[in-house]
């Protein structure tokens, strides 16, 4: 299945910088080097150890492209699990392109996204969970992030799957053994020990299901939506949050028409927050749609906060705010709630407290970023991160949840078979298609294994 050819890429992002680095993986990539490099001291690459950098330079023909580091990496003692040479260069957009040209022109072809973590997984160097753990990686923005991919990138909660499906594997070997030997009636699976071992996995995978509905907003950045009535200063919110103007501010009500969403990381954790148009009974239609939009945010976020103008006096304008209010906790029971009182500097505070003193609450002045910072700190509380600050593995590929779904609804069909006493012909069936499913978090799956 593996490609033979020498490919190469750029391996630090594309444009001008101080260094650049060159990759290149195949079976002849040093000998290719070794003819278009010539190092300080004149000795060659080939015959020289793993893991070591020579200084030379780059030349086609005569033309000295660059001076560069050559970093060797020999199979199967590298990333790929291959052959692979490491250029460093100066970040010149001109140098780069003239060093892959010309490997190019000299038994090279530039590789395919993604092609160097493929050759990985074939060679065997990474399973797949960990390959798409690398693509998680480098798109970390936060340290939560950050360390769910690095944990998969470590084998995750792979050692636990590859370990019970191991177990589930020899099971259905010696059912399987039992079917050649069925005209003889005799038995080789303990199915007492079978029951326990699929109550083991069927509680290892519910974790590891849970915890998907945490790790898919760490990934993704936890969605913080901000509703209200026009003019109590959402616009302004946001800018105060993000300490950018990245939302536009007046005093017209309805300005905000469409959702304006940025993102910031409070600690460790990536946050996107969601300025919504305001809530309130308009005849025009743009408006309207805006409305609309903004409960469509409220559904698909998980923490709330509702703006009010602690200025105003008005009881049919406190009265309306609190129906939304309470549409919003009824509708959506499960979201965090802030209320954000806005306008403090110029506002009775005893009005919200009279009100809505039975919501989590806070006094804020958006304009002048008073109690911006306490706003965050509420805002980080509502999280619960135990899991991500413990050694326990979180899902946060939906490929992996769906997976698991599927290998939890079969593991329960084995264990109801068991119960209910079902021929060994039927029970292997249910156990091979569960030991599909979890063979293929990994890449793992062949028949042969049975």
């Amino acid at each position: 299945m593996i490609d033979k050819d020498n490919i190469i890429a750029l391996a630090t992002p594309a444009g001008s910088g101080a260094i650049s680095i060159i990759r290149i993986s195949g079976s002849k990539s040093i000998e290719i080097t070794d003819s278009l490099f010539k190092s300080k001291d004149e000795s060659k690459l080939i015959g020289k150890n793993s893991h070591t950098i020579t200084l030379g330079q780059i030349i086609d023909r005569n033309r000295i492209i660059d001076q560069v580091l050559i970093s060797l990496f020999i199979a199967p003692k590298s990333y790929t699990g291959e052959n692979v040479v490491e250029i460093s260069c100066h970040g010149s957009s001109y140098v780069q392109n003239e060093i892959i040209k010309l490997f190019i022109d000299n038994g090279c072809r530039a590789a395919k996204a993604g092609e160097f973590t493929l050759r990985a997984f074939l060679n065997g160097k990474i399973d797949l969970s960990q390959a798409e753990a690398v693509a998680d990686l480098i798109s970390s923005k936060s340290s939560a992030s950050h360390k769910i991919a690095l944990d998969q990138m470590r084998g995750g909660f792979k050692s636990d799957i590859k370990e019970l499906r191991q177990q589930l594997l020899d099971f259905a070997s010696l059912i399987e053994l039992e079917l050649d030997f069925s005209e003889e009636d005799v038995g080789f699976a303990n199915l007492n020990e079978l029951k326990k071992l699929i109550h083991k996995i069927k509680e290892t995978i519910s974790v590891l299901i849970d915890s998907f509905a945490a790790g898919n907003v760490i990934k993704n950045g936890i969605p913080i939506v901000i509703v209200g009535e026009p003019n109590t200063g959402k616009s302004t919110l946001l800018n105060a949050i993000l300490n950018d103007e990245r939302a536009i501010v007046s005093d017209i009500p309805g300005t905000t028409r469409d959702t304006v969403e940025d993102e910031i990381i409070l600690n460790g954790i990536n946050y996107r927050f969601i300025d919504t148009a305001g809530i309130r009974a308009t005849k025009d239609k743009i408006e309207s749609v805006g409305i609309k939009k903004t409960f469509e945010k409220v559904e698909s976020s998980s923490i709330v906060l509702y703006m009010l103008d602690s200025s105003v006096t008005d009881s049919n304008k406190i009265n309306d705010s609190k129906q939304i209010i309470n549409k919003i906790t009824k509708d959506f029971p499960d979201k965090n709630l802030i209320i954000v009182a806005n306008k403090i500097d110029i506002g009775d505070s005893k009005l919200i407290e009279s009100h809505f003193k039975e919501f989590k609450h806070i006094y804020v002045s958006a304009k002048h970023s008073t109690n911006i910072d306490e706003l965050k700190q509420q805002i980080s509380s509502c999280i619960d991160l135990n899991e991500i600050n413990t050694n326990s593995s979180v899902v946060t590929n939906s490929r992996h949840y769906d997976l698991l779904c599927k290998s939890f609804v079969e593991i329960q069909n084995v264990l109801k078979g068991i119960d209910n006493k079902i021929s060994g012909d039927l029970l292997a069936i249910d156990i091979r298609q569960s030991l599909q499913y979890l063979g293929e978090l990994t890449g793992e799956v062949t028949n042969d294994e049975v």
